[in-house]
């Protein structure tokens, strides 16, 4: 497997479906009380240019459920934000520490950090992908559904990072994916085509929400404006009205399908009360198991380094 996690479509099925089977087993031993010491005596730090609850808690968790210890640092508790370069702030962490995780705007800082850093670097979120929360996602959906390769996935809202991450996932493990963006908010066009390329089933693009979640096992959705775009909140609340998700959409998904949002939620914008409150969601079950898979990314990558 590959140092660095940056992104899903850097690794094969099989690779991935480790880090999600693994991550299965460290949450049925917690639920067992089972207590883990693996990574005893090694340490990561958290580098946070943007504000996180759960991707922040869920690391430290998970470090600290495997023996661990964390060393947490913002934006402005560094150099980052005074413009140390990134090759000098890549070669000094990987000094301390054994693992590098980092929540950014741009994909070109984790990229360069992984280029200089003799230690792992983790992508915790960019403005491009989230491969950490797809993980946790396909795991939720493994749970819920018992398959990853024919289970039908829909997207509503905007072609964000979530977007392309899972449509990395999709042409990865095979399973159709259909995506309803508006005009002028689509996925990142390389990753599309070339997912769209590899993937041995269809990933769909449209304007069209119903046209979209007709007939799908999952439905993700998620805010209209993410962090650094909140200027344009106003704007995209009048452009994604008719994205929402609510009881009159989801019906159009198959009856059984789940809800799934990586949270936090606007309750009322990109979906309704109704929707994240009823039988359907399954978001809490998805905020869990971010701590386990953050586990089994950081037991695998830490101890592989170290072979």
């Amino acid at each position: 497997m590959k140092k660095h996690l940056l992104s899903l479509g850097d690794f094969t099925r099989e690779e991935l479906r480790a880090l999600i089977d693994r991550a299965l087993i460290l949450k049925a031993e917690a639920k067992q009380g089972i207590r883990h010491q693996q990574l005893a005596g090694r340490k990561i730090c958290l580098l946070f240019e943007k504000p996180s609850t759960r991707t922040r808690v869920s690391f430290e968790a998970g470090m600290y459920g495997l023996g661990g210890q964390v060393i947490f640092m913002s934006a402005k508790e560094s150099q980052l934000g005074r413009g140390e370069p990134l090759k000098d702030t890549a070669r000094v962490l990987a000094r301390y520490v054994d693992a590098i995780v980092v929540r950014t705007f741009g994909q070109d800082v984790v990229e360069e950090l992984a280029k200089y850093s003799d230690v792992p670097v983790i992508n915790a979120l960019t403005d491009l992908h989230h491969p950490c929360q797809v993980l946790s996602d396909m795991m939720t959906v493994l749970e819920k559904k018992g398959t990853l390769d024919t289970t039908k996935v829909a997207w509503i809202g905007d072609g964000n990072n979530m977007a392309n991450s899972w449509i990395e996932a999709a042409s990865v493990f095979g399973f159709p994916l259909s995506l309803a963006c508006p005009e002028g908010f689509a996925p990142n066009q390389e990753i599309l085509e070339k997912a769209t390329a590899k993937s041995p089933r269809a990933i769909s693009l449209t304007q069209s929400p119903s046209e979209a979640i007709k007939g799908v096992d999952v439905v993700n959705v998620d805010v209209w404006a993410s962090m650094g775009q909140e200027s344009e909140q106003e704007k995209r609340l009048g452009l994604f009205q008719k994205y929402q998700l609510n009881a009159a959409l989801m019906a159009e998904a198959d009856k059984e399908a789940i809800f799934m949002h990586c949270l936090p939620a606007h309750r009322g914008e990109e979906v309704t009360e109704e929707i994240l409150e009823g039988p359907q969601s399954v978001i809490f079950d998805q905020a869990e198991n971010k701590m386990h898979i953050h586990a089994a990314i950081l037991e695998h990558f830490i101890l592989g380094a170290k072979k």
